[in-house]
């Protein structure tokens, strides 16, 4: 290796024993290394935060396999660079017998068409696509694609795992220029990685190279941070700031508070943030935080998922705006998220409780001579479409788990509940 190089590629793994904070996949009984023992690869797509090693995983799979690699970029390669590698891999097929591995890294960003190319080339078995990603796979991969591969999730990595990983670029770079730096105190290079482990060594090596010619050896805490500041980025879409912004923005919302709302929207879209992501996650905070005081926040919520993505930037923001806003002003309750939390902890608890004989399906003569559906009173040939019977099992009957709201909504609801039910839903 060039000394000249970054110190992140220097410290790159070249083996799985050598990758940090993977050990569910990597470990003794992790499936990419039970894949590699087997020698029998699969089409994969790695969805994980940055840095936690999604290329280095794809290359060292390259490397035990012995298959050649081919790296494509999705910000940069288009459907013709796609199917020029498609090409090579399969003349490369011929000679070696094994599929070559065509990675892709932010394949997120690949459109349909983009990903549908990849398809017949996969289904034929002339490349094994590696795929990674930063997004939810279910939301950014074609349906197509996606079942044809496997995904594996990769962790953020601990503060430990951070911690060793100082150390050891520590140790690389005081071998590699001959210095004596030691490091006071590592909490504020862990803080400004966010769990990147390559932003973490590519920030002890900015440091380091501040006081190389200094006589300063013990490097503090003031010391790192009269530097990183100096080069923070405005808005780290992928770091520590991504995920405090949105936290903002969803807290804003949810205490009724347009204003601030908007001021955080302004502040992801300038630093260039996934619509998408912002729009997913009005979606949940529409049922989860307004929920049935506003039942059309979620179809105004999923209405602007929609829209977006027609839309696109510039544009998408107005559209942002406008569902931040009617989000933010409408009346709140978590009653729905409440319920269905208590019902699964409950569910957990108690097992599989047996459902009622008069709830059961009877399709055969068997199952009606075991009274499966018998006294089942059929609700709309009862007035008012209501007949009060038992919908729950046995052990747990009368239990509440949906509590209505103090909003006029679900006040109504609450009414309404209480004429057909009395007590119950007091």
């Amino acid at each position: 290796m060039n000394s000249n190089s970054p110190l992140a590629e220097i410290l790159r793994p070249k083996n799985l024993e050598e990758v940090v904070g993977q050990e569910h996949l990597t470990g003794p009984k992790g499936p990419i290394r039970r894949m590699l023992e087997n020698d029998t690869i699969n089409s994969l797509i790695f969805w994980g935060p940055p840095g936690t090693g999604k290329t280095t995983l794809a290359e060292i799979i390259s490397e035990q396999s012995k298959r050649k690699f081919y790296k494509l970029s999705a910000v940069t390669s288009g459907v013709k660079d796609v199917r020029d590698v498609i090409d090579d891999a399969k003349k490369q097929n011929l000679f070696s017998g094994k599929s070559p591995i065509l990675f892709i890294d932010e394949i997120h960003r690949f459109n349909k068409s983009q990903q549908d190319s990849l398809l017949h080339a996969v289904e034929k078995g002339w490349i094994v696509l590696i795929g990674a990603t930063t997004e939810n796979p279910s939301f950014e991969v074609v349906s197509a694609l996606l079942s044809r591969s496997q995904v594996y999730v990769l962790k953020a990595l601990t503060f430990e795992k951070l911690e060793e990983l100082a150390d050891t670029s520590l140790q690389k770079y005081n071998e590699l220029n001959k210095t004596d730096f030691v490091l006071d105190d590592k909490a504020a290079f862990i803080q400004y990685s966010g769990g990147d482990a390559r932003k973490l060594i590519n920030s002890i090596e900015l440091v380091l190279n501040q006081f190389k010619n200094s006589k300063i050896t013990h490097i503090t805490n003031d010391e790192v941070l009269s530097v990183l500041q100096e080069n923070m980025a405005l808005y780290d879409k992928n770091g520590e700031q991504h995920y405090d912004i949105i936290s903002a923005f969803i807290k804003s919302i949810r205490g009724s508070d347009p204003n601030a709302a908007v001021y955080w929207l302004a502040r992801m879209l300038v630093g260039g943030e996934d619509i998408k992501f912002i729009a997913r996650r009005l979606v949940i905070l529409a049922s989860e935080d307004i929920g049935l005081a506003n039942p059309n926040a979620l179809v105004v919520a999923n209405n602007c998922f929609q829209a977006i993505n027609m839309i696109g930037n510039p544009e998408a923001r107005i559209i942002l705006s406008e569902t931040a806003i009617y989000l933010a002003v409408s009346p709140k309750s978590n009653s729905a998220y409440m319920a269905i939390n208590e019902a699964m902890a409950l569910v957990k608890k108690t097992g599989n409780l047996a459902v009622p004989l008069h709830l059961r399906n009877a399709p055969t003569k068997l199952m009606k001579d075991m009274n499966y559906g018998k006294d089942y009173q059929y609700a709309h040939s009862h007035e008012g479409n209501f007949v009060d019977q038992e919908f729950l099992p046995e052990d747990i009957s009368g239990l509440q788990f949906y509590q209505p709201g103090q909003n006029s909504t679900e006040q109504k609801i609450k009414d309404q509940l209480n004429k057909k039910w009395g007590s119950r839903y007091e």
